[in-house]
C-alpha cells in the first residue's frame, strides 16, 4: 500500500520509518547483516528482536524466523542464482544489498504462500531506503529470477557431484566432499537435506519439579500439540509452538529447558547417581550441568568448571531457576591442571569439549559459512589437551565421558583413540544407558545424526579408569 507523508509532518515520517524498519523482511536483513559483519549468532539476535514489541502479529514473527534461518540454510543456492544473474562481481557486492536479495530469493524459491510481487516490492523498498540508487539493480535481478527460474543451470551432477550437492543443497563444497568420502553420495544428500530442515522444538522437563506426563498434560490443556521424545525419558517435542517458548509460564518457572534430544542423552550416558561427586569440566551455561543435577535428584555435588565469566553467571541463573542446588562453580581452564586437590577425586567427569559444532547445522546454519577445514584441526588440538587434563580427576573405577556436538571423526573417535594409546590406565566402555543400538557404532562409540535419528549430531565415548 502506498502511503504519502507530508514533509511538514516529521512525527508521522518517524513513525513510518520505524514501521518499515520493523517489518519482518527489514528486520531479517538487519539480523543477517549482524551475523555476517559481527560474526554474531542468529538465535540470540532473533530472540532479542522477538522479545521486544517490534513485531506482535504471530504470522509476522513466524515469517521473520523463517526468513532468517531459511536464508542462512540456503545461502549457497541463493548466491548461485545471484551470481548467475548479476553482471558484476558478486563478492564485491555490499553485504546488506546481498542479504536483501537473498531474503527475496528465498521467498521466491522456498515459500509458496508469499506472492512473488510482494517479495520483490518489499525488497525494492528496503533497498530504496538503505541503498538509494541500487533499487533498479535489485528489481532487475528479482524480476529476472521470476521470469527465468526454470531455466537456471547448475553444475552437472554426473561430472561434479560434490559441487552440485554443495549448491543445490547449500553446504560448503569442502564439507560435502568430506562427507561423500565417509558416508557415500546418497547419505550425504540425506544429511544435507536434513540439515536444511526446520528442527523440532525439543524441551527437557525438569524432573526435580515435575514428571514428564504432568507437564505434557498441562501443555495439552493450553492447546499445544506435544509428544514425548523417542529416546530421552525427560524430553518432549512441541509441534505447534504458537508463541515463543520463553513466554510460557512453565518455562519461566523452571519446569522446562530448551535442549535437543541428543544433547539430553549425554547426561544419561554419564549416568550420575545420587550422592556422587561429579566434575563438569566444560560446563558452559549449564544446560548439561543442571540435567546431571536433576538425574542425581539434587543429592551429591557437581563441580562446574568454565573459564568464561559470563557463562558461569548464566549457569548460576539457570541453576537458580531450575532449583538445582548441588552445582558449585569454579573458574578454571579445562586444558590446564586444576590442582592436586582435584586429582583422583570424582566418580564421573563430563568433558563436553569445545568443537566445530558441525552436528548442529539445523539449529546454527551460520556455522556452515564460517568454519573452514583447518578449523577442525584447531579444535582437535584443544580437545586433546582437555581430555589429557581430565585424566587426572576420576577415582579408580570412575569414568570420563567425552562428548562433542560434531560428527567429524577428527574431533571424536580419533581424539579418544589417541588418548587411549597414551593412557594405559583407561579403557573404553560401552555406555550403560543404551537408548537405541543404532546409536552405537561397531566400536561402541555413541553417535547421532540428523538424517538418521531426527536429532542433532552428537558423539560420546565412555572411558573407565582402571
Amino acid at each position: 500500500m502506498k502511503i504519502n507523508i507530508k514533509d511538514s509532518d516529521p512525527n508521522k515520517k518517524t513513525i513510518l520509518d520505524i514501521s518499515m524498519k520493523s517489518s519482518p523482511r527489514s528486520l531479517a536483513v538487519t539480523i543477517l547483516n549482524r551475523v555476517d559483519q559481527k560474526n554474531a549468532y542468529a538465535e540470540p539476535l532473533l530472540d532479542s528482536y522477538l522479545s521486544r514489541d517490534y513485531i506482535t502479529d504471530v504470522r509476522d514473527r513466524n515469517l521473520l524466523t523463517e526468513l532468517v534461518y531459511g536464508t542462512l540454510r540456503m545461502r549457497n543456492h541463493l548466491d548461485w542464482i545471484i551470481s548467475s544473474l548479476y553482471k558484476g562481481k558478486p563478492k564485491s557486492m555490499e553485504i546488506g544489498l546481498k542479504n536483501i536479495l537473498r531474503i527475496a530469493l528465498y521467498q521466491l524459491l522456498y515459500t509458496d504462500r508469499i506472492p512473488a510481487f510482494a517479495a520483490v516490492d518489499e525488497a525494492v523498498k528496503i533497498t530504496q531506503r538503505e541503498y538509494p540508487g541500487r533499487d533498479r539493480l535489485v528489481n532487475a535481478i528479482l524480476r529476472n529470477t521470476v521470469r527465468t527460474m526454470d531455466n537456471i543451470t547448475y553444475p552437472a551432477f554426473e561430472k561434479e557431484p560434490a559441487r552440485y550437492i554443495s549448491i543445490v543443497h547449500s553446504h560448503p563444497e569442502w564439507l560435502v566432499a568430506r562427507w561423500v568420502q565417509r558416508f557415500g553420495m546418497d547419505e550425504t544428500i540425506a544429511l544435507c537435506k536434513s540439515n536444511n530442515e526446520k528442527p523440532p522444538l525439543t524441551l527437557r522437563v525438569n524432573t526435580i519439579k515435575a514428571d514428564r506426563d504432568e507437564i505434557m498434560s498441562k501443555l495439552r490443556k493450553d492447546g499445544y500439540n506435544v509428544r514425548s521424545t523417542d529416546f530421552s525419558s525427560s524430553g518432549i517435542i512441541i509441534s505447534n509452538p504458537f508463541s515463543a517458548i520463553q513466554s510460557l509460564q512453565l518455562y519461566s518457572d523452571g519446569y522446562l529447558q530448551i535442549q535437543d534430544e541428543a544433547s539430553q542423552l549425554v547426561a544419561y550416558i554419564t549416568d550420575p547417581k545420587p550422592g556422587e561427586t561429579i566434575l563438569d569440566l566444560c560446563s558452559g551455561v549449564g544446560i548439561k550441568t543442571t540435567h546431571l543435577a536433576e538425574l542425581m535428584e539434587n543429592n551429591g555435588k557437581i563441580l562446574a568448571v568454565d573459564i568464561n565469566r559470563k557463562k558461569r553467571q548464566e549457569l548460576r541463573a539457570l541453576a537458580d531457576k531450575l532449583n538445582t542446588t548441588i552445582a558449585v562453580q569454579h573458574m578454571g581452564d579445562a586444558s590446564e591442571d586444576l590442582g592436586k586437590n582435584y586429582h583422583d577425586t570424582f566418580d564421573r567427569v563430563l568433558v563436553d569439549a569445545p568443537c566445530s559444532g558441525l552436528g548442529t547445522l539445523r539449529r546454527n546454519p551460520e556455522i556452515k559459512w564460517r568454519i573452514q577445514e583447518h578449523s577442525i584441526k584447531n579444535c582437535t588440538i584443544l580437545q586433546k589437551k582437555i581430555l589429557h587434563s581430565a585424566a587426572r580427576y576420576p577415582k579408580r573405577g570412575g569414568i570420563i565421558v567425552y562428548c562433542t556436538c560434531s560428527i567429524e571423526s577428527e574431533e571424536n573417535e580419533n581424539v579418544v583413540l589417541e588418548f587411549l594409546s597414551t593412557h594405559p590406565d583407561y579403557r573404553q566402555m560401552t555406555p550403560s544407558a543404551i537408548m537405541s543400538f543404532d546409536m552405537l557404532d561397531e566400536n561402541g562409540f555413541f553417535k547421532t545424526y540428523p538424517h538418521r535419528h531426527g536429532t542433532d549430531g552428537f558423539f560420546a565415548a565412555v572411558l573407565l579408569r582402571i
